[in-house]
């Protein structure tokens, strides 16, 4: 799914959160958006995804939006905190969310189980969520957001609140799992680890959403600690404090 903002903008009661944003996403890329707290990242995942209303001009695929995009099931958001119906099972939540885009019941059924099955938790289907860990919890998320099959998935920090340990795991299945269906992504994080091991393209915000850095990111990481890794690290961390590209390789 080919994204293009043009000259995008937001306010909130006179605070200016995004000013006149030019940024394109190609289909099949995962990017990384990268900044600290207040530099609009959340704001501009919820533009795309459609929550929120936007001053100038969105193409999807060629085609022009202006003040909104439609909410569908082409893109779908992950939240930090899940979102999940505690009343309901792990399979009546996959499910929930395909009733509500009125898919057929033989049909959502069939869905639900794959993609449960996909991120490792059919066998947990008649578990409820308050029964859950944190990173089963954030599985259940990703199974019920993949189950409409959007063309993009927009992420918005979902492992911040896990352990390490489950963090760098989920990122591992999400990246496999990604792949596996040929899908795009967009992935919101202030980690700097993060946001390299992950994206294949690395965009770095400040105030406003002013971009100060697009990185091309790494391919087949296979150490967090090898030597490209920490270099890609440092470069996009001295772009993070003010210092341009040419500054950081004096």
């Amino acid at each position: 799914m080919n994204t293009v903002l043009k000259n995008v903008s937001k306010t909130y009661s006179n605070n200016i959160i995004l000013s006149n944003l030019n940024l394109s996403f190609k289909d099949g890329d995962f990017t990384t958006l990268l900044g600290a707290s207040g530099c609009g990242k959340s704001t501009l995942l919820n533009i795309i995804s459609g929550f929120e209303s936007f001053g100038g001009e969105i193409l999807i695929n060629e085609k022009a939006y202006k003040n909104s995009l439609t909410i569908d099931n082409t893109r779908i958001k992950i939240f930090q905190d899940y979102a999940l119906l505690e009343y309901k099972s792990v399979l009546g939540n996959v499910l929930f969310a395909l009733t509500c885009k009125k898919i057929p019941k033989n049909k959502a059924l069939e869905r639900a189980k794959y993609y449960l099955n996909l991120v490792g938790l059919y066998e947990k289907r008649d578990s409820f969520i308050n029964e859950l860990s944190g990173g089963q919890k954030q599985r259940v998320a990703l199974a019920r957001a993949l189950s409409v099959e959007p063309k993009m998935l927009l992420l918005d920090e979902p492992f911040s609140a896990l352990d390490n340990f489950t963090r760098k795991k989920l990122q591992n299945e999400l990246l496999s799992i990604v792949s596996k269906l040929k899908m795009s992504a967009i992935f919101v994080t202030h980690d700097l680890e993060e946001a390299v091991f992950l994206g294949n393209r690395i965009i770095i915000l400040k105030e406003r959403g002013e971009i100060v850095g697009d990185l091309k990111g790494l391919k087949n990481i296979t150490s967090r600690q090898s030597l490209e890794f920490n270099a890609l690290k440092n470069e996009i961390e001295s772009l993070l404090k003010g210092k341009s590209k040419d500054e950081y390789y004096i």
